[in-house]
């Protein structure tokens, strides 16, 4: 979807093969970087993703993208804890129903058999560890699979199957997409090595009043949880059990991550540093997004695309 008052176009559309990956709130850059990729003229053919990859992925390929992005981008920190249902006995710490709820309510559902591009989430099979393809069936029970993020939230339970996060064993899942022919393969990271740029941008935020109020919400709620089980001990580092758990996640997914683009070596990888933002702050969804734009228009640049340089 171009960007309003755009008319560059290249002279031939080149069809996309899409890789979302996973990396929590920083998924939303995957928002910036299809926005920008069809402001250039790119026609997005297939889509595969893991976790956030998979629901943002799977919202543009119904059509509804800009109506997340519209949602998302009004959030703020009291209203991402408001979407949380917190569980003691699910496998994790938040169900995750009222989340999918919700999404529903905004975008709709469709079975993704039915969608006009080719769209597969990744999944995994945490009791057979196994890695599954979800590519029929209900749109949001494959979302809901892929982002169940361990110990976070409650594993999904699908056709006999207990499904968890995607990117526990495949973060950058390029193999779905091979299925579909187009000219280019394109994945998005969002695991990215670490920005100084990154760091000072998020310093130099401005917080008015009400965000100030609403700052840190969601982690003493997680360190409430948290010390319901371990007494409120933190590790000998200083760190909390939550971040231990997505430190851990993160350096693994970006092991992984290597490893997959050096086997199906991709056409263009768009990489977002990995400290743009926590894996929670979905409060922090518009300059996320415009990341995505920038990183995307940068790394057009760079391989000669010829509107690359237009602004927007």
């Amino acid at each position: 979807m171009a960007q309003p008052g755009s008319s560059a176009r290249p002279a031939k559309a080149r069809t996309v093969s899409l890789v979302l990956g996973s990396g929590g709130a920083r998924g939303l850059a995957h928002i910036g970087v299809i926005e920008e990729l069809e402001a250039h003229g790119y026609e997005i053919r297939a889509i595969a993703g893991s976790s956030m990859g998979a629901l943002v992925g799977g919202i543009f390929a119904m059509g509804e993208l800009t109506t997340y992005r519209d949602w998302v981008e009004g959030l703020s920190q009291t209203d991402v804890v408001s979407l949380l249902d917190w569980s003691f006995s699910s496998g994790g710490m938040i169900r995750g129903d009222k989340l999918i709820r919700k999404l529903k309510d905004l975008v709709g559902d469709s079975d993704i058999e039915d969608l006009p591009i080719s769209y597969t989430a990744v999944a995994v099979d945490i009791e057979r560890g196994r890695e599954i393809w979800m590519s029929d069936g209900p749109l949001f029970d494959a979302i809901r699979a892929s982002i169940a993020i361990p110990a976070v939230f409650a594993p999904h339970r699908y056709r006999g199957r207990t499904l968890v996060d995607g990117g526990l064993l495949n973060p950058v899942p390029v193999a779905p997409t091979l299925r579909t022919l187009t000219d280019l393969t394109i994945v998005v990271d969002v695991n990215g090595p670490t920005s100084a740029t990154a760091e000072d941008q998020d310093e130099d935020q401005d917080v008015g009043d009400d965000e100030a109020e609403e700052s840190g919400v969601l982690r003493r709620m997680l360190g409430y949880v948290e010390s319901l089980g371990m007494n409120g001990t933190p590790t000998a580092e200083g760190m909390a059990l939550s971040e231990v758990l997505m430190r851990s996640l993160e350096t693994m997914q970006g092991a992984l991550t290597r490893h997959h683009l050096a086997v199906f070596r991709p056409d263009l990888v768009i990489s977002i540093p990995k400290n743009t933002c926590m894996v929670h702050e979905f409060h922090k969804a518009r300059p996320v997004i415009e990341l995505g734009r920038k990183t995307t228009r940068e790394r057009l640049q760079a391989i000669g695309d010829e509107n690359a340089g237009t602004p927007y």
